[in-house]
């Protein structure tokens, strides 16, 4: 609670963002509670399936953040945090989802397949056209919107979009979560941290994380990647950009040759109408 300044790293770094889960099972309760909108008092147990030994490196070729996770030995949720839009969200996140919800052993009956969610905290807007903070997907009939079956759920946090916030998502301060990830200042996590006990435990956790030197050069290791993929993200968008301009002036240039075309052809129309040679 003494810290001051500039946090080192913030919370949307996925490879923190799973550390502090990772060593925090408060902090991991408290986000599943508020994202699910359940009463902590019916989670008995919340664990991290696929744990990794923090501080050792990352191998970008074998190794992914997202975390599995196993609520009340019922269901299973599946959450990850991304920053940098790769545009392939939406199949990825089904990809995910379908992989998990398969996990049937041999000689098992449908019946006992566990619920699945699909958790993603993206730092960015999934869909422009439609904006929105926390969005839940289900399958249903697109006629009479029947839900098909509720053991398959797809849930998106936009945390560029905090400003669209619900009643329901500050009800169930999802909201505070996202501003803490977004904090910048340990003045901004403590502002958070006085209102919600579980957020006190994940500040308290991501400030001893930031002493650990290995977790740190992890940190950093993943900020480096970052700026590498925003990179290419800048590069692809101004050559979409050009692609889009040159596109435009390609449609103009044919739209002035279609009326050049017309005016030519009416001209020759007028000229054998009232008796000219063609030239």
């Amino acid at each position: 609670m003494s810290a001051t300044g500039p946090v080192p790293i913030r919370m949307t770094n996925d490879y923190l963002f799973r550390a502090l889960l990772q060593r925090s099972n408060s902090a991991l309760k408290g986000l599943i509670c508020s994202l699910l909108h359940l009463d902590d008092k019916n989670v008995t147990s919340v664990r991290i399936t696929n744990p990794i030994e923090l501080g050792t490196p990352v191998d970008a070729k074998k190794f992914f953040l997202d975390i599995k996770i196993s609520l009340n030995n019922q269901s299973i949720v599946h959450l990850e945090m991304q920053v940098v839009n790769q545009y392939n969200w939406t199949e990825r996140s089904l990809s995910y989802l379908c992989r998990t919800f398969d996990s049937l052993k041999s000689g098992e009956e449908y019946q006992l397949v566990k619920p699945v969610v699909q958790i993603g905290l993206l730092d960015y807007t999934l869909f422009s056209e439609c904006p929105e903070f926390y969005a839940t997907y289900k399958f249903r009939n697109v006629k009479n919107h029947h839900l098909y079956s509720d053991k398959l759920r797809l849930c998106v946090v936009d945390l560029s979009r905090i400003d669209l916030a619900t009643d329901e998502d500050k009800f169930y301060q999802i909201d505070y979560w996202a501003l803490l990830f977004k904090s910048a200042t340990w003045e901004e996590i403590k502002m958070l941290a006085k209102d919600n006990s579980y957020i006190a435990d994940a500040a308290s956790t991501v400030y001893q994380l930031s002493q650990d030197e290995l977790i740190r050069l992890q940190c950093e290791a993943q900020e480096d990647y970052y700026r590498t993929q925003l990179g290419l993200k800048h590069e692809i968008d101004k050559w979409k950009t050009s692609t889009a301009e040159l596109t435009d002036r390609v449609q103009e240039l044919s739209s002035k040759n279609e009326v050049l075309a017309s005016e030519k052809r009416q001209l020759l129309a007028w000229a054998i109408e009232h008796g000219y040679q063609q030239n």
